[in-house]
């Protein structure tokens, strides 16, 4: 690949690629599997390297219902990078997208004093790196370093739908700094006797701000 463009990487990954797949299911996915209703054509073909998962349990047909009972979405983009890092170091710097629309109406909600609830990690990790020290949220896009724990906290998020994630990644800080550690503790608890299903093809569960 020795000076190869942008445009030749993305043809050898397209040709030779293949989605990241956990131990646990059977055989490779199409990468439509990875798609969720969220997901937008890409230009170029570029985009996340990993599923952002949370999003896998809608449809439209949900989509739809939740906005008929009042429930807004504000869209933003974050293009994951390779979150099962081996050694469960923090996530690489991610580009993403807050536009002008969704940061007012996250604003409106807030003021309203509405709950911001986040589907996935990849989105609070969005809209948080565009939130100011004074929790307001403005139209901004880039790369973000930002890495959510309890020590810092969030400004903004209420909450959020995830997946299961292991017990050293650095996602849980995220959730701890949502929810507390206490919370996040009994959930995974309930997860193991339960024997929920991990990772990207597992479950979802709501997390809530104590």
């Amino acid at each position: 690949m020795v000076g190869a463009g942008p445009g030749d990487v993305l043809g050898v990954l397209r040709e030779h690629g293949r989605a990241i797949r956990y131990a646990y299911t059977e055989r490779d996915q199409p990468l439509s599997a990875y798609q969720t209703v969220f997901a937008l054509p890409s230009p170029d073909g570029a985009g996340s390297a990993e599923m952002p998962s949370a999003g896998r349990p809608f449809t439209a047909r949900m989509v739809a219902e939740l906005v008929s009972r009042g429930v807004q979405f504000a869209p933003v983009t974050l293009h994951t990078g390779v979150a099962s890092a081996e050694a469960h170091e923090p996530p690489y710097p991610e580009r993403f997208v807050v536009p002008e629309a969704s940061a007012r109406l996250i604003g409106a909600v807030r003021a309203g004093g509405g709950r911001v609830i986040a589907v996935g990690t990849t989105a609070v990790r969005a809209v948080e790196s565009a939130a100011g020290a004074d929790g307001v949220v403005r139209s901004r896009a880039g790369w973000t370093d930002l890495v959510v724990t309890p020590e810092r906290g969030v400004r903004v998020v209420d909450g959020l739908l995830t997946g299961l994630h292991e017990p050293a990644a650095s996602h849980l800080l995220m959730l701890e700094a949502v929810a507390g550690r206490a919370a996040i503790g009994r959930g995974y608890e309930e997860a193991l006797r339960g024997r929920y299903l991990w990772h990207e093809f597992g479950d979802v569960h709501l997390v809530l701000a104590e």
